[in-house]
């Protein structure tokens, strides 16, 4: 299907807005053309393209590990990170769905220096695919729409009230607005491999 998440992730309008008439059958597709597209993303790199240190000037974590926090991430630290963050919403939207109020952020990330080969970035994504296609099969038939995270006041102001297809679709937001940091971390490990002299 075709789902054109700009204004979500210019914040111009709230996950409410952007997930209202999205059936499961819809984030199910989604979730799938984004697990492609990702998949796709790598598919002619290798190992060493996979877990290449990029530059980024813009790099700014507070939430890394001391000393990591201005590091650029590698394909393999961006796909631990993006399906971790889908994973999550996924997770909030089979609480709430069930009318569970949730509040605790459900969620893992991988470490992302245990993520050393494509097949391991492959996995990962197909791993990934199956747990957030899981979750939406946890949704009662009639879930509650009216039930929503337990979040700050502040939260609430910059991002609205979030539901069960809110919390999914925010999840999957976030992953495509890695998109083209992914492509950027990859075009520059191609281009410093062609750059490599030949032996």
């Amino acid at each position: 299907m075709t789902f054109d998440f700009t204004a979500l992730l210019n914040r111009e309008q709230k996950p409410i807005e952007a997930a209202e008439g999205l059936t499961r059958d819809d984030l199910r597709e989604l979730t799938n053309d984004s697990i492609d597209t990702l998949l796709e993303m790598i598919a002619d790199l290798d190992d060493v393209d996979i877990t290449f240190d990029p530059i980024d000037p813009d790099a700014n974590d507070p939430y890394a590990a001391e000393g990591e926090e201005n590091i650029g991430w590698s394909v393999a630290h961006l796909i631990v990170h993006v399906t971790a963050s889908s994973e999550e919403g996924a997770a909030f939207s089979s609480l709430l769905a069930r009318g569970i109020p949730a509040k605790e952020r459900p969620r893992y990330e991988t470490p992302w220096r245990d993520i050393t080969t494509k097949a391991q970035c492959v996995q990962r994504l197909e791993e990934s695919r199956r747990m957030r296609l899981a979750y939406l099969d946890t949704w009662p038939d009639e879930p509650h729409l009216d039930v929503y995270r337990e979040v700050s006041e502040r939260f609430t102001e910059v991002f609205g009230n979030m539901n069960a297809p809110a919390a999914f679709i925010f999840g999957l937001a976030h992953e495509h607005g890695h998109y083209e940091q992914i492509r950027d971390v990859k075009q520059q490990a191609l281009a410093a491999k062609s750059a490599e002299p030949e032996s």
